[in-house]
């Protein structure tokens, strides 16, 4: 008998096609997707899974150069973000067909950003199309949208990796990708602070926090079907490395500021998805590089599927499935 596989698929960018990889594996060898849920990317390669339609996606992404990416994006001087990405979505759109959330294969969930109430929104009824669009809007980079009066960015910025929409579901495991590793090459997990009593003051103002907030919570907004979900604080963690400050050298001068927002994103996206794994755990975590390909990097398609389908492989290996 198949075993039962919930799936979680996170935020990165174009990091994202490596999803398509570990949905190819996890076909491979035989497992059921029961449920999936998404944010950015994840919502996108998710929707399209659980709509049927994910072979014909990643026959249009594989085919895309360099040159068809920057025409397809969309330049925009306004709106809210860099690039409105409309030729993009016209096509996703016409891939999914006007496909409805609720008559999906596969139970699935977006999850987006209402920036007016500071909350998530869990899209478990409507369009795919509709939900996808709202999920995958980057803050300054892809605009905005509103539905029913929010204004509605990317998932990531509150949940990158977002396991809590699958719990409903029965299944054996729960399987998430993250988009979010340290560095391919390695990198400390702990933070890094400068010496001093300065850092002593900012560790036990930390600890004061922490135990405030021992009761707070992040409660998401299902569109269409309202649940709770509960963020739980850190309560371990390695001790901060100290470094000393001798002085400071300008930034390279051929780092673009968009470069500089997506690895601020980044860095933000992977603190909470530690914070929130903490409290909720998948079985099989599936951990690809944030430096495996740079945000807007949509045409290495062919090389982060293969890069999923390698990790998804290795991941399920080792949890000896």
């Amino acid at each position: 008998m198949a075993r039962r596989v919930a799936l979680a698929l996170g935020a990165g960018g174009a990091r994202g096609y490596a999803h398509i990889g570990a949905l190819q594996v996890l076909q491979e060898r035989e497992f059921e997707v029961v449920a999936i849920a998404g944010t950015s990317m994840g919502a996108l390669v998710g929707g399209l899974a659980a709509a049927g339609r994910l072979d014909a996606y990643t026959d249009w992404v594989t085919s895309l150069t360099q040159y068809d990416v920057w025409r397809l994006l969309d330049m925009n001087l306004g709106g809210g973000g860099a690039i409105r990405a409309e030729r993009i979505f016209a096509k996703v759109g016409d891939i999914l067909g006007g496909a409805l959330i609720e008559d999906c294969a596969i139970p699935f969930t977006a999850v987006a950003t209402d920036l007016n109430n500071r909350r998530e929104v869990w899209f478990q009824r409507g369009p795919v199309a509709t939900a996808v669009r709202a999920s995958v809007a980057i803050p300054s980079l892809v605009t905005p949208i509103v539905v029913d009066g929010r204004l509605l960015v990317d998932g990531g910025l509150m949940n990158p990796v977002p396991i809590e929409p699958t719990a409903a579901v029965m299944s054996d495991l729960t399987v998430a990708v993250s988009l979010q590793a340290g560095h391919s090459q390695g990198m400390p997990v702990a933070p890094v602070r400068t010496p001093g009593p300065i850092a002593g003051s900012v560790r036990s103002l930390t600890h004061r926090v922490s135990a405030l907030m021992g009761g707070s919570h992040s409660s998401p907004e299902a569109a269409d079907a309202p649940t709770d979900g509960e963020v739980e604080p850190v309560t371990e963690g390695a001790s901060p490395a100290a470094v000393t400050a001798p002085g400071y050298a300008p930034a390279p001068k051929d780092l673009a500021s968009t470069e500089i927002f997506n690895r601020s994103f980044d860095t933000m996206a992977a603190l909470i998805t530690r914070y929130r794994m903490a409290s909720n755990p998948p079985d099989v975590l599936v951990s690809v590089p944030s430096d495996a390909c740079r945000t807007m990097d949509f045409h290495r398609a062919a090389d982060m599927i293969a890069l999923g389908r390698e990790l998804t492989a290795r991941a399920l290996d080792d949890a000896g499935y």
